[in-house]
């Protein structure tokens, strides 16, 4: 295999604290565009992880929600950990920006009533949501966040 760096590989995952917004990178495309990724990390890496009904649960809510509060926003996906998600933007910005809109997504995430998309022509694992379970992680990131 070609030897390639991958960002995340370099962090020291034992020399963090969650939750946190951390811009893990920036690159140019060749028209001079630029896209910014950023780690979301929900919970402690190697001590926790979120289930996957409600990891799924919050990318479904997040997906909209983030968008309502960022413009440019090319994806956001979680990570395969289960610690967090990896939020992808056109454009610079900063951590403090994508921090505010996170935090407002979490209490829109807090004040739903349903997981959009939640049927089998929408997803491709619609049984395995669980909004219960969004809610409680969502509650868990704000208290760490806000304190």
């Amino acid at each position: 295999m070609k030897k390639v760096v991958v960002e995340s590989f370099t962090m020291d995952h034992t020399k963090v604290s969650a939750p946190f917004a951390r811009k893990a990178g920036t690159i140019e495309t060749p028209k001079g565009d630029i896209i910014t990724k950023f780690d979301l990390r929900f919970l402690q890496p190697n001590q926790e992880a979120m289930p996957t009904a409600a990891l799924h649960g919050l990318e479904h809510l997040l997906a909209g929600f983030i968008r309502e509060e960022l413009d440019d926003v090319v994806d956001l996906s979680p990570m395969g950990c289960r610690t967090g998600f990896y939020l992808i933007l056109v454009g610079e910005r900063s951590e403090e920006e994508v921090t505010v809109a996170w935090i407002n997504g979490l209490k829109k995430v807090l004040e739903a009533e349903e997981i959009p998309a939640a049927n089998p022509v929408q997803c491709g694992n619609y049984k395995d949501l669980s909004l219960f379970g969004a809610k409680e992680y969502a509650k868990i990131v704000l208290e760490g966040l806000l304190k």
